[in-house]
């Protein structure tokens, strides 16, 4: 019994070997290529296990078949308007598993990994349909993004037999190169300061013109007031002399009317007066004042 375990055991891992050798499995999001002395024989879609020729007569070389996502680098495109603008597009390709697809995709590439590297080279060289637009056409709300997209999409479809199937592509990013970026905010720059040069002016020219209406009307209010206080004073020097002329007639009244007023004014508020009232005004609070033939009190001392 002792010599037949390792016979077992010898008979059990030769087993394994060659079921490892004559079969291969496949995922259900997979396909295999299946070679012969490194030939393509066949393709098998179907997944789960399946059989081949052990050893290095056959080999199964399986294919991712679900959606693969490349982007490219920044890409500078000249647009329609001679404007220099930076791309950057992705694509999402896929194995196309109809026909004899695969097989010639497996003769172009060998593998997903080298047909990546060969569609984003093929997407880096599409992006140059990008020209055809304007620059405003590339941006804002009327953007024509989509048919570029889709231009670049009907290049990279356009005559391929490899098995390649492109399924969308899309612009993630437009933007101006820093020189570009600089060259405009210049040129804004500059055109700011023009529109702001010619307000100025604008602004200026229309002050002058105020100032000079304002100045005009100033003028004019000033004449009119010279004129209407010249009018004023020749008629209160018409009344100042008729009142003088009927004053001078009456001299005496006229003096004591002046009294009046003087002795109005000093006496009016809470003021204390000590004073000498033998003398004007203030002779007319003496009771005792001489008065002379008309009943004008005066004062009892002659004014210095």
């Amino acid at each position: 019994m002792a010599r037949k375990i390792p016979i077992i055991v010898g008979l059990i891992v030769v087993a394994a070997l060659v079921l490892f050798n004559t079969t291969y499995t496949v995922n259900f999001h997979e396909l295999a290529i299946v070679t012969r002395f490194g030939k393509p024989t066949g393709v098998q879609r179907t997944p789960g296990l399946h059989l081949k020729a052990p050893f290095f007569i056959d080999q199964a070389e399986r294919l991712d078949t679900r959606l693969q996502f490349i982007d490219s680098p920044y890409e500078t495109v000249l647009t329609r308007d001679g404007q220099q603008v930076a791309v950057q597009a992705y694509l999402l390709w896929r194995l196309n598993r109809e026909g004899d697809a695969p097989l010639k995709f497996f003769g172009s590439y060998g593998t997903i990994e080298a047909a990546n590297e060969d569609m984003q080279t093929q997407l880096r060289a599409a992006m140059r349909l990008v020209g055809s637009f304007t620059f405003a056409e590339l941006l804002g709300s009327g953007s024509k993004l989509g048919a570029a997209e889709s231009a670049i999409l009907a290049d990279l479809k356009d005559g391929r037999t490899d098995g390649v199937e492109p399924v969308a592509v899309g612009i993630s990013q437009v933007i101006l190169p820093p020189k570009t970026t600089v060259a405009v905010l210049r040129r804004m720059a500059a055109v700011q300061e023009t529109l702001a040069n010619l307000e100025e002016s604008k602004g200026n020219s229309e002050a002058d013109a105020l100032k000079s209406q304002a100045a005009s009307a100033a003028d004019t209010i000033r004449s009119f007031a010279e004129q209407w206080g010249t009018s004023i004073e020749a008629v209160g020097n018409e009344q100042a002399t008729v009142y003088y002329e009927q004053m001078k007639a009456e001299a005496d009244l006229a003096i004591f009317l002046a009294w009046l007023d003087t002795l109005r004014a000093s006496l009016s508020g809470n003021t204390t007066y000590v004073t000498d009232t033998s003398k004007a005004p203030f002779h007319l609070i003496d009771l005792n004042a001489p008065q002379d033939e008309s009943g004008i009190p005066h004062p009892a001392l002659p004014q210095p």
